[in-house]
């Protein structure tokens, strides 16, 4: 049996006890997560499809480590300019191992019509598998203080995008994945400010924020 699931932004064939390496997950490692947007799920010949997910699917998962991938360079140059510049990125994974594959309450798809013994057989093209509609809108995490477009853009790359998502994680969590952003960073207060954001305590972060420069009390 195999499934094609959509984890952190990314769609992904798997089959029980398959490791995967997937964007940053906030889950602490030796954690067991599930994922419910399945997106397709095979068992020998039959064939399940969502639409676009399937009700009651789900794909558990343990959390084996967290890690950095391999370093990319970055180089940019501009002809009689005079301009050239270079940079590294080691993108944030996560190793997770595949438990297994739950496909209670799934909706199978109607059977194929079988076509007549006297016309030849024709071989139709596989479905193609709709992507999930967002269900929820990503929080502007600049409204973090000490929070830039950059990092913004490298937490919401690791699943971090909302305050909710953010609340839930740890300064030490933060700081790793956002290791590779140029300057100093202090998200030790990030959590909490990301709290008071998620429950709509504006005024509370505005003064607080008042009092804090570039993320630190």
């Amino acid at each position: 049996m195999y499934a094609i699931v959509e984890i952190a932004g990314q769609q992904f064939k798997v089959a029980k006890d398959q490791k995967v390496f997937v964007n940053r997950l906030s889950t602490e490692e030796g954690k067991k997560v599930d994922f419910d947007n399945v997106l397709l799920i095979g068992d020998g010949n039959n064939v399940t499809l969502g639409a676009p997910a399937i009700d009651g699917a789900q794909v558990s998962a343990k959390v084996l480590k967290h890690l950095k991938g391999d370093k990319v360079i970055v180089f940019k140059k501009k002809r009689r300019k005079g301009y050239r510049v270079k940079n590294g990125h080691r993108q944030a994974l996560t190793e997770i191992l595949i438990e297994g594959i739950t496909t209670s309450g799934a909706k199978k798809a109607a059977p194929k019509k079988e076509t007549k013994k006297a016309e030849p057989k024709v071989e139709k093209a596989a479905p193609k598998v709709a992507s999930k509609k967002a269900t929820g809108k990503a929080d502007d995490l600049k409204k973090i203080e000490g929070v830039g477009p950059k990092i913004a853009t490298t937490l919401a790359e690791a699943g971090l995008t909302t305050f909710a998502d953010i609340a839930k994680s740890t300064p030490e969590a933060i700081s790793e994945i956002i290791a590779d952003v140029r300057g100093n960073h202090v998200t030790d207060t990030w959590p909490a400010q990301a709290k008071l954001a998620a429950e709509g305590k504006w005024d509370e972060l505005k003064k607080w924020q008042d009092e804090l420069n570039g993320g630190k009390a």
